[in-house]
C-alpha cells in the first residue's frame, strides 16, 4: 500500500493492491453484519402493545449489553458503575450508534475500489474510513486478546502460528489508519 497523502482542499489519496482492497472489503463487511440490528427472534408477543412499540423504536433487548465481546466493545455501556442507567442510556442510543457505524462502513465500501488501485477521499469520506478502520481494529483486537503489550504479544508468536497472520493484519490496519490520520492533519 502506498500511504495516504493529503489532497489539496482536504481529503486524502492512496493506492491499494487488489489483495489489500479485498481484505479491507471483507473485514468491513463483517463489521457491517455485526452492527446490523438483530432479527425478529426476540420480539415481544403482539398482546403487549407497549413492548411491541418500544421494540420497534429501540429494538428487542436494546437495554441489555451485547453478549458478544466484540459487540460489547463496539457498543460500550455509557455508565460502567450503574447498570440501570447504562441500560436506559443504551436503549436510547444504541440504535443510532449501530446505524452510524453501519453508515461509516458502507461509505468505506462505496469508496473502496473492488480491484484495488487509486483511492481519493473527500474529508468526509476519510473520516468515515477512520471510523470504519477503528471498528475493524477494535473487533480484531478483542478477538485476538490484544493488550497494550501488542508488540510483545506478536513477538512471542512463531510465523507458523495461525494468530501470527492476524496480528500482522492488525498491525497493518494500524499503519493504514495512522497514515490516514497524518494525511488529514
Amino acid at each position: 500500500m502506498e500511504p495516504f497523502r493529503s489532497v489539496r482542499g482536504g481529503g486524502a489519496r492512496a493506492w491499494l493492491a487488489a489483495a489489500e482492497a479485498s481484505l479491507l472489503r471483507s473485514l468491513v463487511s463483517q463489521i457491517m453484519s455485526l452492527v446490523e440490528p438483530d432479527g425478529d427472534d426476540d420480539r415481544p408477543e403482539p398482546d403487549d402493545e407497549l413492548a411491541v412499540l418500544e421494540s420497534m423504536v429501540h429494538g428487542p433487548g436494546a437495554d441489555q449489553p451485547p453478549e458478544d465481546p466484540v459487540l460489547a466493545r463496539l457498543l460500550p455501556d455509557g455508565y460502567r458503575d450503574d447498570p440501570e442507567a447504562a441500560g436506559e442510556f443504551r436503549k436510547y442510543t444504541e440504535p443510532a450508534l449501530r446505524s452510524a457505524k453501519h453508515a461509516a462502513a458502507q461509505e468505506m465500501l462505496d469508496t473502496l475500489p473492488d480491484a484495488g488501485g487509486r483511492i481519493q477521499l473527500t474529508q468526509e469520506q476519510a473520516l468515515s474510513w477512520l471510523k470504519a478502520l477503528n471498528d475493524v481494529r477494535l473487533a480484531l483486537g478483542v478477538r485476538l486478546g490484544v493488550t497494550e503489550e501488542f508488540e510483545e504479544q506478536w513477538a512471542r508468536l512463531k510465523p507458523d502460528d495461525p494468530q501470527w497472520t492476524a496480528f500482522e493484519v492488525y498491525a497493518w490496519l494500524g499503519a493504514v489508519q495512522e497514515s490516514l490520520v497524518q494525511a488529514l492533519h
